[in-house]
């Protein structure tokens, strides 16, 4: 048994996993203006109230750049205090039972490939459509975190006068001056200008795609995120731009699911515990 917890500049979730079921959850809201030992009581609180003798590990996933091996977070841009915390060192000093850190999208990343959309690949890269865009890789079965833990930030990559974060996130219908959801709710009713929105946000996020197959060719791309909710409206225009990509077998053999699979943060942040 595991206690799981996905750490967020909005929200704080934690719960146990336990095989492949996740139960006893708990959600409070992340103190993110407060002080770094302010946030560190809050985890304290969620862990003391499920911590019990069966319980062999903690894992916790955190929006940040992490040093997955030492467990220390450095500068998360949600919470301002949190800018280097060695969190594994202070959780196993404090309840002394391994714990394992690392950055949410990676453990979205090995969660979907155990737990979600991409079991039985070997080769996967997950893709969160949401605030930004982040993408965690897995390669032969297991987590590529690259020597900073920096592989996958494809979102920063340089695309027309911005970056594919820009272009491929909330930020695009920001841009034009309203939000996915409210642009999601008027194509599902079938208002023309929403959905041409929805077709131009596809038609990057095929893009997007494309860049996956130049860098890493995997067999699965699991889209998850919020916007990723709305994945009908935009999957024909994302579908059309592999139309020209210049190694047909790779798109033919390609799978992209969306994620479905609930709890999937708490699962990534059990999986990391291996």
């Amino acid at each position: 048994m595991i206690i799981a917890i996905d750490l967020g500049g909005t929200k704080i979730r934690a719960g146990l996993v336990d095989g492949s079921s996740v139960h006893d959850i708990i959600q409070v809201p992340c103190n993110a203006s407060g002080s770094e030992q302010d946030v560190l009581e809050q985890l304290y609180s969620l862990i003391d109230r499920l911590i019990s003798p069966e319980v062999e590990a903690i894992g916790v996933g955190v929006p940040s750049v992490v040093d997955a091996a030492a467990g220390i977070i450095y500068d998360v841009v949600a919470i301002p205090s949190w800018k280097e915390v060695h969190l594994k060192e202070i959780l196993q000093v404090r309840y002394g039972i391994p714990v394992s850190v690392d950055n949410d999208c990676n453990c979205f990343a090995i969660g979907v490939v155990r737990y979600g959309e991409a079991r039985g690949y070997e080769d996967a890269v997950c893709v969160t459509l949401g605030t930004g865009v982040g993408s965690g890789i897995v390669a032969g079965g297991k987590l590529y975190r690259g020597v900073n833990t920096g592989a996958g930030e494809i979102g920063c990559i340089p695309y027309l006068d911005k970056d594919y974060e820009y272009y491929c996130s909330s930020r695009f219908f920001e841009g034009k001056g309203t939000t996915g959801k409210d642009v999601a709710e008027a194509a599902g009713k079938g208002d023309a200008e929403a959905l041409a929105i929805m077709s131009e946000f596809g038609t990057h996020v095929g893009r997007l795609v494309k860049l996956i197959l130049f860098a890493y060719d995997p067999q699965a791309i699991v889209l998850g995120g919020s916007i990723s909710n709305a994945f009908d409206f935009f999957k024909d225009s994302m579908y059309r731009e592999l139309d020209d990509f210049p190694y047909s077998k790779s798109v033919e053999r390609l799978k992209i699911h969306r994620c479905q699979t609930d709890h999937i943060g708490l699962f990534g942040a059990a999986a990391i515990c291996d």
